[in-house]
């Protein structure tokens, strides 16, 4: 069985990431595993720009942004697997990967990286009544066949969910000569940033109808309309409400989910909101040395915190393999108010500021945030507005840390 210091699994923004920061804090033996052909992951068919505003100082594509990590892995010559499946990861981290070239192989690695990334959810999710005509793809999907492709999948489209991929697709499917008659969300705001809603809808006069939802495809061999109803609080059809629209395709963009059956066999656990693992502020599991980042962990908004949570993860992953464990006992950091969930979930170590991350559960106005141990008081700042789309955060000061004990409580007061 091969041995390796760190293995990376999967080669997208979060493995090239953490792989440049494992490298540059003196980490040699590196191996990044990555499914697809290519380094880059997603980014490589997301040719529209609005990326690296944070991390590099100016707007690229997608493929842009992929390589410039390429490049980085590149020069400092870090190998990884392309093609290459891994199957399986124990708690004692031993990799099962197999390929074409090799076969079915192992490899013991001192740590490894989770940065598979998310998928989509798919219609058979959603329950959503009629036949299963041609037509009905996946934003992600309609995105490939588009950008890296070259085929259109259809001319005349409605889009089920706002998320930001489904408005980036009603902008790019609209660009391309289809028509984009309405994107339908079933929550009363949109899951997409603000930014996207008025570039890629507003822009181009995109209707979009909140609180509604497809209750019905029609269509037997190809698509031929849907129908889209209102819906109450509790997401129920309200009767009479319906509205037809013809078209001959349909774009599911209904949410993402961390890609983490690799961590489920592991029985590391997992955070029941996010659908990644419970880790601590350096992205360490409850399993000793193995690290998650990136949106195998929590979907981000921007990838430029991806690669930043990815950069932290890979440099506490080589001090990990450099120097061991360390750290005292797991704090808890609990969801409270309109906070729907935080990461890290658990803080160790106490010498160091420690930013949390953090989503609402629904969109804020005049909110106050307030994070508390026990009855001390260690950060309170006031937030005009927040949207459930937008990712926020708070830095937690060493010297407070460190002067309380006990659980941390992060809360929005609305």
């Amino acid at each position: 069985m091969k041995q390796v210091d760190l293995v990376i699994i999967g080669g997208g923004p979060a493995g090239m990431a953490a792989a440049v920061a494992a490298r540059e804090n003196g980490l040699e033996d590196i191996l990044i595993i990555e499914r697809d052909n290519a380094l880059g992951g997603i980014l490589r068919q997301c040719i529209h720009n609005g990326f690296g505003l944070h991390r590099f100082g100016e707007e690229l594509t997608g493929p842009e942004y992929a390589a410039r990590y390429e490049t980085e892995v590149e020069a400092l010559g870090i190998p990884y697997l392309l093609n290459t499946i891994v199957t399986a990861i124990t708690p004692d981290r031993v990799v099962t990967a197999m390929n074409s070239e090799d076969g079915v192989f192992s490899v013991q690695a001192k740590a490894i990286v989770l940065a598979m990334g998310c998928r989509e959810r798919s219609r058979g999710a959603l329950n959503i009544p009629g036949n299963r005509p041609a037509g009905v793809y996946s934003a992600g999907a309609a995105q490939k066949f588009v950008n890296m492709k070259g085929y259109l999948p259809g001319r005349k489209v409605v889009i089920l969910g706002s998320g930001d991929i489904g408005l980036i697709m009603a902008r790019r499917m609209t660009l391309e000569g289809a028509e984009v008659q309405a994107v339908c969300e079933v929550m009363p705001y949109s899951g997409g940033l603000q930014r996207n809603i008025q570039q890629c809808l507003k822009d181009f006069d995109i209707p979009l109808y909140l609180s509604h939802t497809v209750t019905e495809i029609h269509g037997k061999e190809r698509v031929t309309g849907v129908t889209v109803s209102k819906v109450d609080e509790q997401r129920r059809p309200v009767a009479g409400s319906e509205m037809y629209f013809a078209c001959n395709t349909l774009l599911l963009s209904v949410g993402l989910i961390p890609e983490n059956e690799l961590t489920k066999g592991a029985d590391i656990p997992l955070d029941p909101i996010t659908g990644g693992a419970l880790v601590d502020e350096s992205r360490q599991t409850a399993t000793e040395g193995i690290f998650a980042c990136g949106n195998v962990l929590h979907v981000h908004d921007l990838v430029d915190y991806v690669s930043e949570e990815a950069a932290l993860a890979g440099k506490a992953a080589a001090d990990y393999v450099l120097a061991g464990a360390a750290g005292d006992s797991p704090r808890r950091v609990i969801a409270a108010g309109a906070v729907r969930y935080t990461v890290p979930q658990t803080i160790r170590r106490t010498d160091k500021d420690v930013t949390v991350y953090f989503r609402v559960g629904s969109p804020c106005t005049a909110a106050t945030v307030r994070v508390t141990c026990g009855d001390v008081e260690l950060l309170k700042k006031k937030k005009p507005k927040m949207a459930p789309g937008e990712m926020e955060s708070v830095t937690l000061k060493a010297d407070k840390l460190i002067a309380c004990s006990g659980d941390i409580t992060v809360s929005v007061e609305v």
